[in-house]
């Protein structure tokens, strides 16, 4: 069993993703989030996020989750970082991955698009977007 070593907010996320070049950042959310509201953008890192859903975009728990983790290439030893819309997921995924065998794992806390707003709309508090973090829309 590894370790779930907690939340990194997402500059200390992206600082860990550069200085660890076997880090690898996992993005939770569905396909549907993916295309939609973008991601992540690793490559001037000279890596790629990796897209493994959490939930389905149907909504049901993605069952083969642990076993997509290891057909992506991420190892026992792999530092791992999850990723989704508020951190919510992600701690979820990232305990689950640790209890596995993956890590260490964390959480990136606040998620890509953070807490609601007042209004109730999110990327306007914190996330990886309002850090300023390197991202895309495809």
């Amino acid at each position: 069993m590894s370790d779930f070593v907690g939340d990194l907010d997402p500059q200390q996320a992206w600082d860990l993703l550069a200085s660890d070049p076997d880090a690898v950042l996992v993005d939770v959310r569905t396909s549907a989030e993916w295309q939609w509201v973008g991601g992540a953008d690793l490559s001037g890192l000279g890596k790629h996020t990796l897209g493994i859903e959490w939930m389905t975009s149907a909504g049901e728990p993605n069952q083969g989750f642990v076993e997509q983790l290891g057909r992506a290439g991420v190892g026992p030893e792999t530092p791992v970082l999850f990723l989704c819309r508020s951190g919510h997921r992600s701690s979820a995924a990232a305990r689950t991955a640790a209890a596995a065998g993956y890590g260490p794992a964390y959480n990136v806390a606040e998620g890509f698009e953070g807490d609601p707003d007042p209004q109730g709309r999110r990327g306007t508090v914190n996330g990886w977007k309002v850090a300023g973090l390197p991202w895309r829309q495809s």
